[in-house]
């Protein structure tokens, strides 16, 4: 299963890559710290799933990117990460096709969870 994560916080991006790496079956395969250029690796590379954070430095938001990378064939399965848990970006996320939707500070570990469980369900 391949990954790719996007987050304008390289700190995060470490965590999230060290976190997932250990997961038997998962490759992370890029990770991007701006909308344009996670839009643009994302739709070249084709990942299974993508973990984007909703506030991006440098013009676009994770939401963006979220609503572009949907309209791929197929989509990858999505991954809301976010300091910004409100119940509005939450329903706008999902709107846009977010598959989960997790707050960094509480929820961060439910990540590893759900790898778990999308491999479980891809075998």
């Amino acid at each position: 299963m391949k990954v790719f994560l996007v987050d304008d916080s390289a700190i995060v991006l470490e965590k999230l890559a060290a976190m997932i790496s250990g997961i038997d079956g998962v490759e992370i395969a890029g990770q991007a710290r701006n909308a344009h250029d996670a839009i643009e690796s994302i739709v070249k590379l084709k990942p299974d799933v993508a973990i984007l954070d909703i506030r991006l430095n440098d013009g676009g938001n994770g939401m963006d990117v979220l609503k572009r990378i949907k309209k791929e064939i197929p989509p990858p399965i999505v991954i809301m990460l976010t300091n910004y848990p409100y119940p509005q970006y939450r329903e706008k996320c999902q709107a846009l096709g977010a598959d989960y939707f997790f707050d960094k500070v509480t929820e961060i570990e439910k990540i590893y969870d759900t790898f778990k469980q999308l491999l479980a369900d891809k075998s």
